[in-house]
């Protein structure tokens, strides 16, 4: 069966990947000129590269580290300490870490909360401790149940008290979804937390070794070609023909830099899209349908990346930091994470701005003058004094719409991969998975479409 896929994002790539391995012929069709989608980077003029976010593989991953063995690329991901690292407010310039011993989970995670006596007191801890209980217990059915409540409510509901908020999950909720815990689902943080108490590695974080278009997806690009199948770049799906049965016809592809366009025909389609620019293709007699009038309720949310390389080193932490910042979410010294960053003399700061509403159309060197006042207060030791850090260069990559905002009552919006369209499937991490938006729910979005198309 020939299947065409419009995008080659993680969902994408991953949905013909499994399917070139069940025998059919993927065909995938990329607008731009580089891999990855929400996960692409670029190189600039000196050869360094710069990325569309601060990638973060996780111990409770399974479908990507799956993915990474079948691959062969297991030893590109580069595993940092069991440890949360947090910026302390107080005294600036220092740290606090939830270190997980090497016991079975939930035991190990317990330790981690209650070995950490900087940042929540013994009361706090028993009552937020006591509020995950149920979602321990009862599971995944729980954990959607609430998505009526933001994290803010279920905390409330819970008698958990506001600074458990203040502390730790403002820094976790703009990690997960660039927004804040009075905005994001408490199913958004419920199944983050349950899969890291669950599962013993569940939290642990690692960086892939080098820029994501290269060292993960054109291997699954090569793992395609090897088995027949095709990726074009270049090649954008401008709209969805449909035949006289409401059935998808075929592709049109634009032709851009004097290509010619044309369109494509295939056996099944399927929209790897993010779920914004995919409702701007829906053809006409799909927009009254619930299936598809559903989705605009589901929307992108902004987002920042900013990478500042300094004359210096500003820390030597080989890990993945949650800032604790009005206007930053998490970071890292990319130069200690990343080996093909890597750089022992200077640093490269990867920082994401979030949230990112009130900035996204702001200019470029704005957004760059509030992160260096907020630096400042992160690494007071290196920004004072008579011989300051100075910033070398600087790249800020903007993306109005990227993962969908996971706010209240998504989950009832967000929509299987099959559709009611026999030959037209969907794959991406606004899709029906229990991963939610991130590379994760991506690569399980394709790999459940790729069923879907297989039947």
């Amino acid at each position: 069966m020939r299947v065409a896929i419009a995008g080659a994002g993680l969902a994408g790539l991953a949905c013909a990947k499994y399917l070139s391995d069940a025998g059919h012929t993927p065909v995938v069709y990329e607008a731009r000129d580089v891999l990855g989608g929400k996960v692409a980077a670029w190189q600039d003029e000196d050869g360094d590269w710069y990325e569309t976010g601060l990638h973060i593989f996780f111990g409770a991953y399974p479908n990507v580290l799956q993915l990474f063995a079948e691959l062969g690329i297991g030893e590109r991901l580069q595993w940092k300490s069991h440890s949360m690292i947090f910026n302390q407010k107080e005294p600036a310039g220092s740290y606090s870490r939830f270190d997980f011993p090497d016991l079975p989970a939930p035991l190990n995670g317990v330790a981690a909360i209650l070995g950490n006596n900087d940042m929540l007191s013994w009361p706090e801890k028993i009552s937020f401790g006591l509020g995950l209980v149920p979602a321990m217990l009862r599971g995944q059915a729980y954990v959607e149940e609430c998505d009526q409540y933001s994290w803010s409510e279920w905390l409330r509901l819970h008698n958990i008290p506001e600074r458990v908020n203040d502390e730790v999950f403002i820094a976790m909720s703009k990690a997960l979804n660039f927004i804040n815990p009075d905005e994001i689902s408490s199913t958004v943080l419920l199944t983050a937390l349950n899969r890291f108490l669950q599962e013993k590695n569940g939290s642990k974080m690692a960086f892939l070794d080098g820029n994501p278009p290269e060292r993960l997806c054109q291997p699954i690009v090569e793992h395609i070609r090897a088995r027949g199948g095709e990726v074009h770049l270049q090649a954008p799906l401008r709209q969805i023909q449909l035949a006289e049965d409401g059935a998808v016809a075929g592709f049109e592809i634009a032709g851009i830099k004097g290509q010619a366009g044309k369109t494509v025909q295939a056996d099944a389609y399927v929209s790897a899209l993010p779920v914004d620019p995919f409702k701007l293709l829906l053809p006409e007699p799909w927009k009254a349908m619930p299936f598809f009038s559903k989705l605009a309720g589901l929307r992108g949310v902004p987002v920042i990346n900013i990478h500042l390389w300094f004359d210096r080193k500003l820390t030597n932490i080989d890990h993945l930091l949650f800032s604790r910042s009005e206007l930053l979410s998490v970071y890292a010294d990319m130069s200690n994470t990343c080996r093909e960053y890597e750089d022992p003399q200077r640093s490269m700061l990867e920082l994401v701005f979030a949230p990112a509403h009130d900035w996204i159309a702001r200019p470029d060197a704005e957004i760059i003058a509030a992160t260096l006042t907020e630096l400042e207060r992160l690494f007071p030791q290196h920004f004072s004094g008579d011989n300051p850090a100075r910033l070398r260069k600087s790249k800020v990559v903007k993306t109005p719409l990227s993962v969908y905002k996971t706010v209240p009552g998504c989950q009832a919006l967000r929509p299987t991969q099959a559709t009611p369209i026999p030959n037209f499937f969907l794959a991406g991490d606004y899709t029906l998975q229990r991963y939610l938006a991130s590379m994760e729910g991506a690569v399980l979005s394709g790999k459940l479409c790729a069923e879907a198309v297989a039947g």
